[in-house]
């Protein structure tokens, strides 16, 4: 790993004088590990050593990373989670919306300049990669900072698992799991470590940088015996605000100040606990909780943490922006955004915003929009219609420097955090748990026009709202969040939990693309990673690959989206065709059946009128009669004229077998002596009593 001119990061004593340009080389390869200390795995390492590294910038500085795929079975890139990449779209890194796939033996460069200050982490956007490990902490250092201390600590939390995520899609988007199940982490990491330890000095202030780096899993984090002081969220400073526990969902963050005890005969756990509410299973002998400690004296016990009865997080929704920005004004656009899972005719589980399941493009959307014909060349302007961004992108188109509010009902019985790409957004409301969707007349949410200081406690908060890039929206709860499109680009907004990206949860915000075709021309190396791969992408044309160079003078392919990636078809409200004959067939053979028994119980036996039918009883002696191997035989329809022939059943008794056969007889009389009987109204046999006319006509 190189880094150019810079020294010293960790020392935040002194301001930096100039902006710096800083450059990180990633080599990403697999390596083995075993974090948890319960099974080894492989994991995406960079240069040859796992856990990643942080990065670590100030405000103002250029940050350059030259990242080289050696991981040979799988494509790969990078993202800056947080960060606005204003200017600088093209390195936001997720795959098929602003860049190709960087394929096995490609290399690519990320160059743009970080202008605001922060906690943030970078990760994998490419097919749910990242939990396999591809991810670590950036912290851009403000030396204006508006708080004091003396020394910072930067830890990650997350969620692990044990196998490859190529092993565990597959079963998680199968019809063998329905309910769309979410695997659940085999444990936590802190630091992608356990039993962490971190010397204290006595009476110091540290700022805590925290991370939730997770797949899944939000994090209730607390200090035993400690207060903390919240500083910052999502890079958003914040008025200080004391509290016992935080609330880190996958993908946030929260940097909190800590001053040491005077007394050091003591050492305390600082417990991060997964959100089991999340997980439709809690398997057995799962440790929920990852335990660090602030190691006051090397010499005393580490102590068990104390056991909580309830867990009651600060709400971030209340806290206040350091900077007092005000309400923005009301919104020139409104998007409704209703979540929902349901099965697809595949049989597996999926994700929905208003119906409408992610798949990506043929073409990354931001090169349609780059690739795309627009009024400045006199044609057709297509760069502003969301059809040549294909139907399952889900495309909205953001005017330059409108407001924009998005109403979020999430109709699902988990909690969801929400990521904007490119943003921070204003909270406006946020309902608890079970509210249903969000409606402007409901009580909850009549503050949104007013936003009434004059209750501290309401969700609905101040003049001054928290903003952050990524919210938690509650079960079946609702929430509404407001921002300014002055960011030109094409920004996904998702679901963080990394299993609900991959369903299909999210959607994309086309911002401002005639200004966004001004200001980007993508480098060399960003072209040749489509271009220079086993399967070639194109870099032209609509969500389809159809369309062309924007100075094409036909333009009437880019509305044309035969051929666009598409998911499963919905599973039918009624019968199909197909099912519908089956029924009628299966309905069918059934009457069938049920009549064919029927006659065949009825009907007549098949012989000559003047045949002598019968059925006939040969048993031994009543002392015999037990006996295995002894026969009986019933006659049926003895026929008082001549008949020529008979039937004669033979049943051994202790026995199952049955045995028939046909005899031929002059008269009835020498039918039933055929048979050992006699002849009479009452035919009497060996130890048996037979009544003719008891018997009835076969």
């Amino acid at each position: 790993m190189r880094i150019l001119s810079r020294v010293a990061l960790l020392s935040l004593t002194t301001a930096a004088a100039h902006a710096a340009t800083v450059v990180y080389d990633f080599n990403v390869s697999w390596i083995t590990t075993n974090p948890d200390g319960l099974a080894e795995r492989p994991v995406i390492g960079i240069n040859n050593q796992w856990p990643p590294p942080r990065i670590d910038v100030q405000v103002g500085d250029r940050l350059i990373v030259n990242l080289h795929n050696s991981l040979g079975d799988e494509d790969t890139s990078l993202h800056f989670h947080g960060l606005f990449m204003n200017g600088s779209n093209h390195m936001d890194g997720p795959v098929m919306v602003t860049q190709c796939p960087i394929p096995p033996g490609a290399s690519f460069t990320y160059n743009f300049t970080v202008d605001q200050p922060g906690t943030y982490w970078y990760h994998s956007h490419n097919k749910g990669q990242y939990p396999d490990g591809f991810r670590g902490p950036l912290v851009i250092h403000d030396p204006k900072a508006p708080f004091e201390y003396d020394e910072e600590l930067v830890l990650t939390v997350s969620d692990w698992y044990h196998d490859r995520m190529s092993l565990l899609q597959p079963r998680f988007m199968s019809k063998y799991n329905p309910t769309g199940a979410e695997p659940v982490p085999k444990s936590a990491l802190m630091n992608d470590t356990q039993n962490l330890t971190m010397p204290m000095v006595p009476d110091r202030t540290y700022l805590f940088r925290i991370a939730n780096i997770g797949a899944f899993a939000g994090q209730y984090i607390w200090v035993e015996d400690h207060t903390i002081t919240v500083v910052e969220m999502d890079g958003v400073y914040v008025h200080p605000t004391e509290t016992n526990m935080v609330y880190v969902a996958a993908a946030q963050r929260c940097s909190f100040l800590l001053t040491a005890k005077k007394d050091t005969s003591r050492n305390f756990p600082i417990i991060a606990s997964m959100d089991t509410t999340l997980f439709d299973t809690i398997p057995d002998g799962l440790n929920t909780n990852v335990t660090s400690y602030l190691l006051y004296n090397p010499t005393a016990p580490l102590p068990l943490p104390t056991p909580l009865d309830t867990l009651t997080p600060l709400n971030d929704a209340l806290l206040l922006p350091q900077d007092n920005l005000t309400t923005l004004p009301s919104p020139d656009q409104t998007i409704t955004l209703n979540v929902t899972m349901n099965n697809l005719a595949s049989g597996a589980n999926y994700a929905f915003f208003n119906d409408i399941t992610y798949v990506p493009p043929l073409v990354p959307t931001l090169y349609t929009v780059l690739s795309s014909p627009n009024s400045s060349s006199s044609q057709e302007d297509l760069t502003t219609n969301p059809s040549i961004y294909g139907t399952y992108t889900h495309p909205f188109i953001l005017s330059h420097n409108s407001i924009v509010q998005l109403v979020l009902n999430n109709l699902d019985s988990g909690r969801h955090p929400f990521h904007l790409h490119g943003h921070q957004f204003q909270i406006l409301h946020r309902s608890a748990a079970d509210e249903g969707t969000w409606s402007p007349s409901s009580p909850s949410s009549s503050s949104i026009s007013s936003f009434s200081t004059s209750n501290p406690n309401n969700s609905n908060h101040t003049a001054a709202p928290m903003r952050r890039d990524t919210l938690v929206v509650e079960p079946n709860g609702n929430a509404v969040i407001r921002f300014q499109a002055d960011n030109p680009g094409v920004w996904l907004f998702h679901c963080h939990i990394e299993w609900h990206m991959i369903s299909g949860l999210a959607v994309t915000f086309i911002e401002a693309p005639s200004v966004l075709q001004q200001t980007i021309k993508l480098p060399a190396d960003h072209l040749a990673a489509c271009r220079d791969r086993q399967d070639p992408i194109p870099i032209e044309g609509n969500a389809a690959g159809r369309g062309g160079a924007k100075n094409d003078a036909d333009v009437s392919q880019w509305l044309v989206l035969d051929g666009q990636p598409s998911p499963p078809k919905p599973i039918p409200a009624g019968f199909t065709g197909g099912g519908i004959a089956a029924l009628t067939m299966s309905c069918f053979t059934g009457i069938l059946g049920v009549a064919v028994v029927a006659w065949y119980g009825f009907s007549e036996p098949v012989g000559e009128s003047n045949s002598a039918s019968a059925a006939a009883v040969k048993t031994k002696s009543p002392a015999a009669a037990g006996e295995s191997g002894s026969e009986s035989g019933v006659y049926t329809d003895v026929d008082s004229a001549a008949g020529k022939s008979a039937s004669v059943v033979r049943v051994k008794r202790g026995t199952e077998a049955v045995e028939s056969e046909a005899l031929s007889f002059g008269s009835e009389e020498e039918a039933v002596n055929g048979v050992g009987m006699a002849t009479s109204k009452k035919l009497k046999g060996d130890g048996v009593v037979v009544d003719v006319d008891a018997i009835t006509r076969a």
